[in-house]
């Protein structure tokens, strides 16, 4: 769809009784509203719809609450999992005082990302590919009060059920993935096989094409299901439509999906490698045969500029505390800011698994799925346009194991920040990248820190159940 005349009839055509908006918080969670299709006129999609921007979080304070949402028509599905046929829309935020588009709003960011890049004569197109894993339990309680705190997983895979009645209360299988075991096993092991390839039917239903499921390295359920790259606003548009599917078909299974980055201690977390590239006029501007890995200079310059703003980065790519239980060395994390080919120890490694031209491009692999995608992709990209306008040396590549190397020869590489804190303050020294053509803006970004900061309050005000055992009797 690309026109208001044609969402409109396509709602006819297909029997809809309404119409879902939906749009993205500062931190990455998306918010809707529905209306009966009667409402959906082609004056909404110029006028559009009123909302109290005050209660979303990192928006509106209340005394300038008022905003509006414009639906984007070329978004238009229909959600597979209401009992009425509802028409799903993507909205972009509008100051309805001003008249400009909404500086704070995730979307808005990525095209004026967009917008830049074009500007700069660099590339008119970039292409990403984020790999969005997640675990799949049988149940999840926790509760966080003053005189308690704690939280179960169950999962009738997870090698932590050996020793417990089964979940079901049937015998026990006795075929369970230990930890970090569960690379591509086959059944009985692996439990998921259907359940993930009906997310996979309900993707590509919603409009997003998958190349490949699979179990993934943790016990418990963790799994990967890959869709085939697209363009940026759109890949960003995916994220999100993928974890809405992902968690709502689990639910229909009786099942709970998390994106949480380290929901288990002692085994991998769950990361969103992301692929980039950059074209112009159908080409690929990442490929030459004489470079490293065969890497064209803009692709080295690109990667410096990664590498240089990664801890910066990282405040809205890995923009949880639990993230930073992910990065830490000895779990497949790529804690080492160092680039290489082949190489998963590496923060950004260079896939040589065909010799297409097209198919060049860099992973980064330090991002996970709680991130706001809007946010962590423009962050990514300008990042390598910084580095592209500024010939950013990305150094040496690092091709050998980095986690093997002696400590005199690994303490010369840098990592990633230690915390979620440590991210923020990068951000707060490290964002005129950012700024450039007013892609982003010092009131989102002031936002976006206070937000986070209260979840670095929120989690380090409290006791933790490690600490009891540690200094109870001290």
């Amino acid at each position: 769809m690309s026109t208001p005349q044609e969402v409109i009839a396509l709602a006819a055509s297909e029997g809809a009784e309404f119409v879902d908006m939906r749009f993205t918080d500062v931190p990455g969670v998306q918010h809707h509203f529905s209306l009966p299709i009667r409402e959906l006129t082609e004056s909404v999609f110029e006028e559009g719809l009123g909302f109290d921007g005050s209660s979303v979080s990192g928006f509106q304070t209340i005394d300038a609450s008022d905003m509006l949402l414009i639906p984007d028509p070329s978004t238009a599905v229909f959600d597979p999992f209401t009992q009425r046929k509802t028409l799903v829309l993507l909205c972009d935020v509008k100051d309805p005082v001003t008249g400009e588009m909404y500086g704070k709003d995730p979307r808005g960011v990525v095209r004026r990302s967009l917008a830049y890049m074009a500007s700069t004569g660099v590339a008119d197109a970039a292409f990403f590919g984020p790999e969005a894993e997640f675990f799949i339990f049988d149940s999840v309680a926790f509760q966080n009060q003053p005189d308690v705190a704690g939280y179960q997983i169950r999962s009738a895979e997870g090698i932590f059920e050996s020793g417990r009645p089964s979940v079901t209360g049937a015998p026990s299988p006795g075929h369970r993935i230990p930890y970090k075991g569960g690379y591509f096993p086959l059944s009985p092991m692996d439990t998921f096989q259907d359940l993930r390839s009906d997310m996979v039917v309900a993707l590509e239903s919603v409009g997003i094409p998958i190349e490949v499921q699979h179990h993934e390295v943790g016990t418990a359920g963790q799994a990967e299901i890959d869709m085939v790259f697209d363009e940026m606003l759109s890949m960003a548009d995916k994220v999100l439509l993928y974890k809405y599917v992902v968690k709502n078909v689990a639910r229909q299974h009786g099942r709970t999906v998390t994106f949480m980055p380290k929901p288990i201690f002692g085994d991998n977390g769950s990361g969103m490698h992301t692929h980039m590239s950059l074209w112009q006029g159908g080409e690929t501007l990442m490929y030459d045969e004489r470079g490293y890995a065969g890497l064209s200079d803009l692709a080295l310059w690109y990667i410096g500029g990664l590498l240089a703003h990664a801890p910066a980065i990282l405040a809205f790519a890995a923009p949880t505390t639990n993230s930073y239980k992910r990065l830490v060395p000895g779990y497949e994390a790529p804690v080492n800011l160092a680039y290489s080919q082949r190489n998963r120890s590496a923060a950004i490694r260079i896939p040589l698994l065909s010799d297409n031209p097209k198919a060049k491009r860099l992973e980064f692999r330090c991002p996970d799925p709680s991130a706001n995608p809007y946010l962590a992709f423009s962050a990514m990209l300008m990042a390598g346009l910084d580095g592209i306008m500024n010939q950013m040396d990305p150094g040496d590549p690092l091709d050998k194991n980095i986690y093997d190397l002696p400590p005199e020869e690994a303490a010369g590489i840098d990592t990633v920040p230690g915390s979620l804190s440590e991210a923020l303050r990068a951000l707060e020294d490290d964002h005129e990248f950012l700024l450039a053509g007013d892609v982003f803006n010092t009131s989102l970004i002031e936002s976006y820190v206070e937000v986070k900061q209260e979840e670095v309050d929120a989690v380090g005000l409290r006791p933790h159940p490690q600490e009891y055992e540690l200094y109870y009797s001290v």
